[in-house]
């Protein structure tokens, strides 16, 4: 059976260490998220305007859908 706390066996100034560093870590991938939509979001930006343009013909609808799949991705974990 589980240890209901499962740092009981740390002191608490480890604990305390610990969690700072999740916190970071959860801070640098939160971070990383909003880069990474922001890329995908120029991208989608960009293709849309290229398409608007006559510059990106029907076959490459794909590569508009992959981007859009990758950021509902990245939205999911927002909620």
């Amino acid at each position: 059976m589980k240890n209901e706390n499962e740092c009981s066996y740390l002191q608490d100034s480890d604990r305390d260490a610990l969690l700072q560093h999740e916190l970071q870590v959860l801070g640098g991938i939160i971070d990383s998220k909003e880069k990474y939509r922001k890329i995908i979001q120029a991208g989608i930006a960009r293709w849309v305007r290229d398409f608007q343009d006559g510059r990106i013909e029907i076959k490459t609808v794909d590569d508009l859908k992959k981007l859009i799949e990758i950021d509902l991705e990245l939205q999911k974990d927002d909620l």
